[in-house]
């Protein structure tokens, strides 16, 4: 389970610090694997559509070595799949906030050595299924990413033990970087 520690942050660990690395290939191997590994441990009849986002997700962009993946499904399996996701070792946070998505970390201090695997899951039609857009933009608009790469590695240097402030950090960009995204994928 995951939960705030005594000053209100989540889980700060020496060993969960950001720190940001070049793009590494690798990274979608990765995604592949855990992809299908929770294709394999889901439940069959249970459908499922498995995305890889953020910034492991494209290719050149600096990132935190963490794969973020994005479920989508109804929310009549999420039970069922934060289960099975349970018996892969994710750690799931009980006390989400957010009734519209659930989350689980694999690898984060203490139950591991460092987070490797972020889970997000979610209905196709909400709001965060929108970040596949972003993702896709970021792929195609060199200087976006850049942009977008320079604010991650100045915050990783400001922020290196706050995730909440790095992300606080990356708000206006994002939002900047999504209102160009929904007008290139109308054109």
């Amino acid at each position: 389970m995951i939960n705030k520690d005594e000053t209100g942050k989540w889980n700060n660990h020496a060993e969960d610090v950001i720190a940001i690395e070049p793009y590494n290939p690798r990274w979608a191997d990765q995604f592949a694997y855990e992809q299908q590994a929770i294709r394999e441990s889901v439940d069959a009849s249970i459908p499922l559509v498995i995305e890889h986002f953020g910034s492991t997700a494209i290719p050149g962009l600096p990132a935190k070595p963490i794969i973020d993946i994005l479920i989508g499904a109804s929310s009549q399996h999420w039970t069922a799949i934060i289960e099975s996701l349970k018996g892969m070792h994710y750690i799931h946070w009980e006390n989400n906030p957010n009734p519209d998505r659930e989350f689980l970390v694999k690898g984060m201090p203490p139950f591991g050595v460092r987070r490797t695997h972020h889970v997000h899951i979610c209905e196709i039609d909400s709001p965060l299924w929108e970040r596949l857009l972003f993702r896709d933009y970021l792929r195609e608009h060199i200087e976006d990413r850049k942009a977008y790469a320079d604010l991650k590695e100045r915050l990783s240097v400001e922020f290196p033990d706050d995730r909440e402030a790095y992300t606080r950090g990356k708000d206006i960009v994002v939002a900047e970087i999504m209102n160009r995204a929904r007008t290139w994928r109308s054109a």
